[in-house]
């Protein structure tokens, strides 16, 4: 699908310039700060782990211990293990430290900031911790090459999403296995209605959600282990997706990595426009996450699809590209390959404008051509379902026909009963038929494509990428916090200086560590040097 639309090269070099400026001040402000979420996930993925007998986990309570005691600017891991240090021991591991977690809660640490031998001590202590953490990381992505081996791909493209959100996670496991039956290749588990606003993560299997099961580390294990079972029955690697966004976006990616998901909804600005999370706070969590989800060999979704859930699909198009050129200059700068950049964008015109269907074909053909390695997430029609599902599941037809036609690389399965009640499993199964049907009918039909070099496709396409590149200018001239605050994306006006979750940024002082990052880092330059990209 490359070269269909006869966009200008130099035009798509500009568009990724300015995506680039744009983006450069926010990543700068970001490496500068920490907040309070990262400092959970740097404790958890060295290896601290449960909860108190109220549910709040070890890694909040020691978080918030050290940043009343001495600040967060130094980072949590040195004063953390200078702590366990002092207390007579000889080594620090994960054992001590949830020790430690549970001694300070009941008031019984006293941290500092070390300096000299026992600051060296404490952070060399804090590095070989943070090394043991991504070495796990680091094998269950082995673990998923080797069963991607074993149990093979899909064998044909797009991959088929399909959503469970009972709220039960023991009743979430046998629809996703009955799903994967029925020709799902990954299976997303919805996260619980207002989970994202929970600044911790709740602990243990759960049974009680609210349109969604909560995400905890022992339910991506249950439903991972489920997945992986149904994979060798069926013969081919069933891949799970959750969420990594939120006010515990970064402590997400770390389970996620730590449980072998596959995918995780990853955007750089979701909660900022949909949930009012601090659009500083945001974009510091956005950039640890996906420096993790890099390393355990995540795909990242993100969330461009909301946008035309509140503004025109036609009017705002053209949002929805300068954000995916946003989030894949974040994606890369972060750690991110190409392959592992699921950007999003959606079926959502109002089935009534006229042309309405060739619309969707330009959006959608501009996105394959502008991100040509990457598996883009097509999004089904929501905003216009009616409750009417005959008129629903031709609809979704028309929607799986343009994913084949533009050749996208994860389709989501659309359900006629959108809008109407939480899908039956009997509703997923037509959805299953629809896609069934279609891909089996016109899977290939992408190689017949070929839309009119002067024609409405191609024209339409022209004017979007324009259209982009127009507002990303704007957006380097006044800073992209401020197109933000002005509600450029989804008329959503989110100031820089409001929205929840504030209080947890800090800004780092000289001698901050974080151990991961550092760590990650380093491997990602190695990485880049060593591609012949640095």
């Amino acid at each position: 699908m490359s070269g269909l639309l006869g966009l200008e090269p130099a035009l798509v070099a500009r568009a990724r310039e300015l995506a680039a400026r744009a983006g450069a001040p926010v990543v700068e402000l970001a490496r500068s700060r920490t907040t309070v979420s990262v400092e959970r996930a740097v404790l958890r993925v060295m290896g601290v782990a449960g909860a108190d007998a109220e549910g709040i986990p070890w890694v909040n309570r020691l978080v918030d211990v050290v940043a009343e005691q001495v600040g967060l600017g130094h980072g949590v891991a040195v004063p953390v293990c200078d702590a366990v240090l002092r207390s007579g021991v000889d080594r620090v591991d994960a054992a001590a430290v949830t020790g430690l977690a549970q001694e300070a809660a009941a008031g019984a640490v006293r941290f500092e900031v070390p300096a000299g031998g026992a600051g060296e001590a404490a952070r060399g202590w804090a590095r070989s911790l943070a090394a043991a953490g991504v070495a796990r990381i680091d094998r269950r992505r082995v673990e998923r090459e080797r069963l991607v081996g074993r149990w093979g791909d899909p064998p044909r493209r797009p991959w088929v999403y399909l959503i469970v959100a009972t709220g039960d996670i023991h009743e979430d496991i046998p629809q996703a296995q009955e799903a994967a039956r029925a020709g799902a290749d990954v299976v997303a588990v919805i996260r619980s209605t207002g989970q994202s606003l929970l600044d911790y993560v709740p602990e243990g299997a759960t049974r009680e959600g609210f349109a969604g099961t909560y995400a905890t580390q022992e339910n991506f294990r249950l439903m991972r282990a489920a997945l992986d079972e149904v994979s060798g029955e069926v013969g081919r690697y069933v891949r799970l997706t959750n969420y990594a966004s939120g006010l515990c976006m970064p402590e997400m990616a770390v389970l996620a990595g730590l449980e072998r998901l596959d995918m995780m909804l990853n955007d750089s600005m979701y909660g900022i426009l949909f949930r009012d999370i601090n659009p500083v706070r945001t974009f510091v969590d956005q950039r640890f996450s996906r420096q993790v989800h890099a390393r355990a060999g995540i795909i990242i979704n993100t969330g461009e699809d909301n946008y035309l859930t509140t503004a025109d699909a036609v009017e705002a198009a053209h949002t929805v590209t300068v954000s995916q050129l946003l989030n894949e200059y974040f994606a890369v700068e972060a750690g991110l390959a190409d392959w592992q950049l699921g950007l999003g964008h959606a079926f959502e015109i109002d089935p009534l404008v006229p042309e309405s269907f060739r619309l969707e074909l330009a959006h959608a053909l501009l996105a394959r051509e502008l991100f040509p390695e990457a598996p883009l997430k097509w999004m089904p029609p929501t905003r216009h379902m009616t409750g009417d599902v005959f008129r629903g599941n031709l609809l979704n037809g028309f929607f799986n026909l343009a994913g084949v036609l533009t050749g996208q690389g994860i389709l989501l399965v659309g359900m006629m009963t959108e809008a109407v009640a939480t899908p039956w499993l009997s509703d997923r199964a037509i959805a299953l038929q629809n896609v069934r049907y279609v891909l089996g009918a016109a899977g290939g039909l992408a190689e017949d494509f070929v839309p009119a070099p002067d024609g409405f496709i191609v024209r339409r396409a022209g004017q979007v990428l324009g259209e982009a590149v127009d507002l990303l200018e704007r957006i380097v001239d006044d800073s992209l916090l401020t197109a933000i605050a002005e509600g450029t994306f989804g008329v959503m006006r989110r100031p820089a200086d409001g929205g929840k979750g504030r209080d947890g940024v800090v800004v780092q002082a000289g001698d901050y560590l974080n151990p991961v990052s550092e760590l990650l880092e380093a491997a990602d330059t190695d990485d880049r040097v060593g591609a012949g990209r640095g």
